[in-house]
C-alpha cells in the first residue's frame, strides 16, 4: 500500500520488555519490583486475547517500557497451544523477552512450549529462575540451562535477591540506537521564533516586546536579512526571541540576500522551541501564510497564531476573515490564537500566556498506564474500521518522547488515517495540548514475528 510503504520509517520508542511465563511463577511480583511499585494488574488493555499491562520503568539510566502479559488460561486441553500463543504476542511487540520459571518447580510441559516459540522468534531472551530464595535453592536453577534459550538469572522477586543482575542482562540486551539529542542543548531561557512571510511585522513586533528599536523596520519587505536574538523580559521571566527574515514559498526561485534569508529563517525554527507565526489580517490569508504555519508543524515546534493589525478591522473584513481563518487553518485549530496590533501594542500581553500554553504541552508526557488505561476505554468504544477483511487490534501503547509529543501503537494491522486523526483528536479533547503538534506512529506486527514500524507525520493534510 502506498500509505504503508511511504510511512515505513523507523519510529523512535523506548525498548521494549515483554515478561512472559505460565501462571504463579511470579511475573506479577517481578513486575512490581521492577517498577518499584506495587501495582495490580487491573488495567486490560485491549487487542490481544489477555490482558496486556504496559508499564513505565528504568535501571541504571536505561528507559524501558515493560509489558506483562498476564491471563493465560490453564485449561488441560488447550495449555500448550494458549501459552505458545502468548509467547508469539509478546515476540512480535518486544524488543527483549523476560521469561519467567518457577526454579521450585522445574521445566514443565507449559514452560517447554513457550521455549519452543520463543528460539524461533529471533529476539533476545533472559531467562529468569524465580523463587530462589538462598543458595540452597540455586541449584534448582541450574536446570533450566536445559531450556535452550540461555543462561538462568537466580532471583527472588519477592526478597530482591538477584534482580539487579537480572536487569543488567535485560539493559544489555536491548537494541542499539543512535544517540539522542539532548531535549533543551541550549539550555537557558526559552526560544520563540518570529515568522510570517515578509512585511507582516515581525520586526515592530519584536520592538514592541522589547519596548525600543532593536531592530530594522521599514515598509520595503524584506528588511531583515538575518536572524536576530534577543533577550527579552516579558511576564516575570526572560525570553530568547528570534526575529527571523520573511520565509518566502519558492526557495529554488530566490536568489542572493533572500535565499539565504530563507536559510537563515529555517535555521532559526531548529533552533526555536516555540514558533509564533504572525500574519497581516488587513489582507486576505496567502498561500505563503498556509505555508508558513506548515513549516512549522513540520518542524514540530509549539506553535502560536498571531493576526496583526487586528484594530484595523471593520466588522465585515473580521466576517470575512474569520470565514478564511476556519477554513484554510482548520487543520492547526489546537494553535492558540491572538488578535494584535504591533504598532500600538494592542492585546501583545496576550502573547505570552498563549506562548506558556504552547510550551507546556510541547513538554507533555503521558504516563504508560494512564495512556493504555484511556486507550482501552477510546478503543472498546470505537475499534479500528476492518481493513481487507481483518480488523486491526491495538495491543498498547507508549510515549516514544516529548518536544513534541510523540505516541507510538503497537498494532496487528495498518491502522487507517481517518481512524488516526481519530486517536490525535481525543488525545486533545482528553489530554489537552493545546499549541503543540501530535505525531502518531505504528509498529505494525509483521507475518514473521516482527516489528514494522509506519511512522505518523505532523504535517497537516492542507488539501482535504
Amino acid at each position: 500500500m502506498p500509505a504503508e510503504s511511504e510511512a515505513a520509517e523507523e519510529a523512535a520508542v523506548k525498548p521494549v520488555v515483554a515478561v512472559v511465563g505460565r501462571p504463579n511463577v511470579g511475573k506479577s511480583s517481578l513486575v512490581n519490583r521492577i517498577i518499584g511499585r506495587r501495582e495490580a494488574v487491573v488495567e486490560d488493555v485491549p487487542g490481544v486475547t489477555r490482558d496486556r499491562v504496559a508499564y513505565d520503568a528504568s535501571w541504571q539510566s536505561a528507559e524501558f517500557t515493560l509489558v506483562d502479559t498476564g491471563g493465560w488460561e490453564t485449561s488441560v486441553s488447550g495449555l500448550a497451544a494458549t501459552v505458545a500463543r502468548q509467547a508469539e504476542y509478546a515476540a512480535q511487540t518486544a524488543d527483549v523477552i523476560l521469561f519467567v520459571v518457577d526454579a521450585t518447580v522445574g521445566i514443565t510441559d507449559a514452560d517447554e512450549a513457550v521455549t519452543r516459540v520463543l528460539r524461533a522468534t529471533n529476539r533476545p531472551v533472559v531467562l529468569a529462575a524465580n523463587k530462589v530464595d538462598g543458595e540452597l535453592q540455586e541449584a534448582d536453577a541450574l536446570v533450566l540451562w536445559n531450556l535452550g534459550v540461555g543462561e538462568p538469572f537466580p532471583i527472588s522477586a519477592l526478597h530482591g535477591r538477584g534482580t539487579g543482575d537480572l536487569l543488567d542482562a535485560v539493559v544489555e540486551a536491548f537494541p542499539e540506537a543512535p544517540e539522542a539529542k539532548s531535549e533543551d542543548e541550549e539550555g537557558g531561557p526559552r526560544r520563540i521564533a518570529l515568522v510570517g512571510r515578509p512585511n507582516v511585522g515581525k520586526s515592530s513586533l519584536l520592538n514592541r516586546l522589547a519596548g525600543e528599536d532593536r531592530v530594522v523596520v521599514h515598509d520595503v519587505a524584506g528588511t531583515t536579512r538575518d536572524a536576530v536574538d534577543e533577550l527579552i523580559e516579558l511576564g516575570g521571566q526572560t525570553w530568547k526571541f528570534i526575529d527571523t527574515a520573511g520565509i518566502r514559498r519558492r526557495f529554488r526561485q530566490l536568489q542572493g540576500a533572500d535565499y539565504y534569508a530563507t536559510v537563515r529563517t529555517s535555521s532559526a525554527l531548529d533552533r526555536a522551541e516555540v514558533a509564533v507565526v504572525l500574519m497581516d489580517v488587513s489582507e486576505p490569508l496567502a498561500e505563503q501564510d498556509i505555508r508558513v504555519v506548515e513549516q512549522v508543524v513540520e518542524s514540530g515546534r509549539a506553535l502560536v497564531l498571531a493576526f496583526n493589525k487586528w484594530d484595523t478591522l471593520d466588522e465585515e473584513r473580521r466576517y470575512y476573515l474569520e470565514k478564511e481563518i476556519d477554513r484554510q487553518l482548520s487543520r492547526v485549530s489546537w494553535a492558540p490564537r491572538v488578535n494584535i496590533s504591533a504598532k500600538t501594542g494592542r492585546h501583545v500581553e496576550k502573547l505570552v500566556p498563549a506562548i506558556e500554553a504552547g510550551l507546556a504541552s510541547w513538554d507533555t508526557r503521558i504516563p504508560t498506564g494512564r495512556l493504555n488505561s484511556w486507550l482501552k476505554e477510546l478503543v472498546a468504544a470505537t475499534p479500528p474500521p476492518v481493513r481487507g477483511g481483518k480488523q486491526p487490534k491495538i495491543l498498547f501503547a507508549t510515549q516514544a518522547s516529548a518536544r513534541p509529543p510523540h505516541f507510538v501503537l503497537f498494532t496487528t494491522g495498518f491502522l487507517e488515517d481517518n481512524y488516526r486523526r481519530f486517536v490525535e483528536r481525543r488525545l486533545r479533547e482528553d489530554f489537552g495540548f493545546e499549541g503543540s503538534p501530535i505525531k502518531l506512529s505504528m509498529r505494525i506486527r509483521d507475518k514473521k514475528g516482527g516489528n514494522k514500524a509506519s511512522k505518523g507525520s505532523t504535517r497537516p493534510d492542507w488539501k482535504r
